[in-house]
């Protein structure tokens, strides 16, 4: 019963707050009735059964919890009259809008009065469901830092009155390269493991391309996605790790177009500022100029608690023939990781380095 809870909550969460979102025109009032609603959800479904339609059980709980706390607050009348009414937002909605309301939220989490990685951390809060904690081991910052960005970037949606609605057609693509940034990471968190993650990157990505369906870099991320979503499960071969997690999702074919690819993680980098992105830019440099010019890069990073960082700097270390550097980096990787196929690949190079100083292929 609580894989199937926690397996509903997964797919439902961003759904739900989506659309009270958008009917009350209040993140902090939309997300604290979603809380309550899978809170009650989790008390009493182990012991009465999971509903038939959960997610419209789910739905119905959260707004009656939502109605319910405007009610409580006189502040609110004038808001609740609406709601009565059946106004959703006093401005005329485009026709462009989409009935499913995911794809307003996520254009109104990358509004341009946010920072960008204000614009992801709030995308992967509302729409895919992360806790603050786990958001911020993606962001690899400290979660009282990112609760602060969190609370900081709701606060001027507030403040700036950003209506939960598609912005029109003019100020779409605005927004766009922001959005598809959002989109890439979202893809990028699930592809370690969270599938439904994987799922709502991908059906945004379709969204997309059917808003905007001239645009070749909304089809180009829809394809990527789709390419490395249908080559995930060839990561592995009988439990074991085929290719460092840390690169996996460069190797779209083979042979690689390595100078396209580093373009592409150049300009994410810009985009996204993410270390974690120019660790990727790193490796792809390392196979267009060499593991040194990758190394330099990498060492500018200051992940220290990132796994992958470590794991990628033993392997250009390695393939300098700096053997012994690069036998301290893999035990630093090691004692980041808890993945069991991961530490036996981290294992193997071990063995590899304790009887050959000799470079070789990632």
């Amino acid at each position: 019963m609580v894989a199937t809870l926690d397996q509903v909550f997964r797919e439902e969460w961003g759904r739900v707050l989506s659309t009270l979102t958008g009917l009350f025109g209040d993140l902090d009032l939309a997300e604290e009735a979603t809380q309550e609603a899978f809170a009650i959800a989790a008390d009493r479904w182990p012991r009465d059964g999971i509903p038939g339609h959960p997610r419209a059980w789910l739905m119905t709980t959260a707004r009656n919890r939502a109605t319910d706390r405007i009610r409580r607050d006189r502040a609110l009348t004038a808001k609740l009259g609406l709601l009565a009414a059946g106004d959703r937002d006093a401005a005329p909605m485009t026709a462009a809008t989409f009935p499913d309301e995911r794809l307003e939220l996520i254009f109104s989490c990358c509004h341009p009065a946010l920072a960008v990685e204000a614009q992801v951390a709030l995308t992967l809060r509302t729409l895919g469901g992360l806790t603050t904690a786990e958001i911020a081991r993606a962001f690899l910052v400290p979660e009282p830092t990112m609760a602060q960005r969190l609370v900081r970037a709701k606060r001027k949606i507030k403040a700036a009155g950003i209506p939960f609605r598609l912005p029109p057609g003019h100020m779409l693509r605005e927004r766009l390269d922001a959005v598809l940034a959002v989109v890439y990471m979202i893809f990028n968190e699930g592809y370690g493991g969270r599938d439904e993650l994987i799922a709502e990157a991908i059906w945004l990505g379709r969204a997309l391309a059917e808003l905007l369906s001239d645009n070749p870099e909304v089809h180009g991320l829809l394809a990527m996605m789709l390419l490395h979503d249908s080559r995930r499960e060839t990561r592995f071969h009988g439990g074991e790790l085929v290719l460092q997690a840390a690169i996996a999702s460069l190797h779209a074919e083979a042979p690689c177009d390595w100078a396209q690819i580093t373009a592409l993680y150049g300009e994410l980098s810009r985009l996204t500022a993410s270390p974690v992105v120019e660790l990727n830019r790193a490796i792809a440099i390392a196979e267009t100029e060499g593991p040194a010019a990758g190394l330099e890069i990498v060492d500018g990073l200051g992940l220290d608690d990132f796994r992958y960082l470590h794991s990628t700097r033993a392997e250009l270390l390695r393939r300098l023939g700096r053997t012994d550097e690069a036998r301290d980096a893999y035990r630093r990787a090691r004692e980041l990781t808890d993945d069991g196929a991961e530490r036996r690949f981290i294992e193997r190079r071990l063995t590899e380095l304790a009887t050959t100083a000799t470079g070789g292929a990632w």
